[in-house]
């Protein structure tokens, strides 16, 4: 990484003493908490493992008693610290996004689900909770006293100044990000520094499918749209069929890898942009080592809080705001499931909706829902007809706009009940559509 840009880590006098004054270590820092208190963390590549590893040593020692700790799309920092189930009698722990490395502990009840659109939790929390402590990795102080919270914000920036204090971990490879995500020293109780590799997020493997699919999308997408990637293989799969097309915009919760790529292939480069022109707009990123460099300083990256980033209205602003998305299954009626399966609470809203109301009430925007057509195999097909019971809608059926599969693209605004069916079922894959059409004529939907 390139530490020499500004001053980086060239401490002036004017903070050097202020920096030092608040540096603990690692256990005075934990020592800080309280019992009772409620702790919110830095999200993904944010989490602070030196600090997170502290709390959860006085919890094993029985030095804490029945702390609150609030989550989102945690990693394996929490699950290995205070995440851990031997703890969970003292630690009662929350999340607002179900992921890998807290799903069993959701499904056991260990972690408590909070369902919410990640554009409304700042304001859930300002209305509902008193936050004591923020904990969160932080790049190195800039040489005007700030650090930067890299390229996970989420809602860390908005929550550092509601939380009574802060605490960073500071961290020499943790990038620094602009936008809103950097917070004085003057706003900082406490400095620990822990450098160790930052968490690696990278894409899964791609479905042969996927080419299929990134193409039918590609064509949708229009040159100078501003774009959208969610959360999941197929969205991030889908850059690669991008490279033809002509400066394309970032405004969007996740930055993935494929979406770097297309920013130093010259493909995407913010200068039709209506709004934040030339700058990529995000709240999140994932990927590794070469994501995070190519972002470390660089001017042209902006991140936000779910607040702004994710508020539909200001997604709204983009003129050929163009959002993609993966669900799990759709149904007949239109409704969209992406974060329940097999009766489990799988993953969550997260910004899905924001984004698909965002985007089609954006000029000459559209909302693009994406799944393959079939799951286990081949074996069920993702277009059913009814959703189990219990089964939950992520994006309701009125708000749905395209929806592709390998077998190509439909719209459903504007449509029927019975025209809505009919589409989908010309999507499914085809050993399935014979009964689909059954079971849409016994809910007389033909």
């Amino acid at each position: 990484m390139n530490r020499v840009y500004e001053g980086r880590h060239v401490k002036m006098k004017k903070y050097d003493d202020a920096y030092k004054k608040k540096q603990v270590s690692l256990e005075k820092a934990a020592a800080v908490i309280k019992d009772g208190d409620t702790v919110i963390h830095g999200v993904t590549v944010a989490e602070p493992p030196g600090l997170l590893a502290a709390v959860a040593a006085r919890a094993r020692a029985n030095d804490l008693n029945h702390i609150k700790v609030y989550t989102f799309n945690a990693q394996k920092h929490f699950a290995r610290t205070i995440g851990n189930p031997d703890i969970a009698d003292v630690i009662d722990s929350y999340t607002w996004f179900v992921s890998e490395a807290s799903r069993n502990m959701v499904r056991v009840g260990l972690t408590q689900f909070i369902p919410a659109y990640l554009h409304q939790i700042p304001k859930i929390v300002m209305e509902t909770m008193e936050v004591d402590i923020a904990i969160t990795t932080v790049s190195p102080m800039n040489k005007d006293g700030y650090f930067s919270f890299g390229p996970c914000n989420g809602y860390i920036s908005f929550i550092a100044k509601l939380a009574k204090k802060l605490i960073v971990e500071v961290n020499e490879n943790m990038p620094f990000v602009y936008g809103d995500a950097l917070v004085h020293i003057s706003d900082v109780s406490l400095i620990v520094e822990n450098t160790e590799p930052l968490l690696e997020i990278l894409p899964m493997q791609p479905n042969p499918l996927d080419p299929v699919i990134g193409k039918i999308v590609a064509e949708y997408i229009p040159d100078h749209a501003v774009i959208q990637l969610g959360i999941g293989t197929l969205p991030n799969a889908i850059t690669p069929y991008l490279e033809g097309h002509k400066d394309l915009g970032i405004h969007t919760e996740l930055l993935c890898p494929g979406m770097v790529d297309l920013i130093e292939k010259g493909v995407i480069t913010g200068r039709r942009k209506n709004f934040h022109k030339g700058k990529h707009v995000f709240s999140l990123a994932y990927g590794g080592r070469k994501t995070f460099d190519f972002m470390d300083g660089n001017r042209s990256f902006e991140n936000y809080p779910s607040s702004y980033v994710m508020n539909p209205a200001i997604i709204a602003k983009n003129h050929r705001m163009t959002a993609i998305n993966a669900v799990l299954q759709i149904d007949l009626l239109g409704q969209c499931n992406a974060e329940f399966l097999e009766g489990h609470q799988y993953s969550g809203t997260g910004g899905q909706l924001d984004f698909v109301r965002g985007a089609y009430d954006a000029p000459d925007g559209k909302a693009i829902l994406v799944l393959y057509s079939t799951a286990k195999g081949g074996e069920i097909s993702r277009i059913v007809s009814r959703f189990p019971g219990g089964t939950m809608v992520t994006t309701p059926r009125m708000d749905v706009h395209y929806v592709a599969t390998e077998y190509g693209i439909v719209n459903l605004k504007g449509k029927s009940t019975r025209a809505r069916a009919l589409a989908l079922i010309s999507i499914a894959h085809p050993k399935f559509r014979d009964d689909l059409m059954r079971e849409a004529e016994d809910m007389a939907l033909m």
